[in-house]
């Protein structure tokens, strides 16, 4: 077989591997691996006490997450004041689409300090017009749900 022909039968042969992967991932999408799915809430009594718990995040206990989570809770509780007045309590437009969508304006982010931290940090707190609290301590890339009686 000349050089030529080996290399058009491993370009065929490669791109019937690709066609066929194309495939299998087509038909395959939409079913999810069975018993690979967690639960989020671990009781109907829970899904009904912690707004926000519906929205598929897991949720989390204020107690567990950093000290100064539990501060910025209580700060805007207070309301203020904030160390950051120009970035605290202003609108969380949810960009990353991590959050369920909502129109403008309903969702509101506050800093949670990071100790060592030049700047802000990447921690916040994001609370929404009916009473959910949302922590991401990555700059929005994940988040969870805050459940702040715990």
């Amino acid at each position: 077989m000349s050089p030529g022909r080996r290399l058009t039968v491993a370009l065929v042969g490669l791109l019937a591997l690709v066609v066929i992967g194309w495939f299998v991932k087509d038909n395959s999408a939409g079913t999810p691996p069975e018993n690979t799915t967690k639960p989020v809430v671990t009781s109907a009594a829970q899904a009904e006490t912690v707004p926000g718990s519906n929205s598929g995040l897991d949720v989390e206990a204020l107690s567990k997450l950093p000290a100064e989570a539990g501060k910025t809770w209580k700060l805007i509780e207070a309301n203020g004041p904030f160390p950051h007045p120009r970035n605290d309590g202003v609108t969380f437009q949810n960009r990353e689409k991590r959050l369920p969508a909502k129109s403008s304006g309903y969702y509101k982010e506050y800093t949670v300090p990071t100790p060592g931290s030049p700047d802000r940090g990447a921690r916040r707190l994001v609370t929404g017009s009916e009473k959910e609290v949302f922590y991401t301590g990555d700059h929005y890339s994940s988040f969870v749900v805050v459940d702040v009686k715990k």
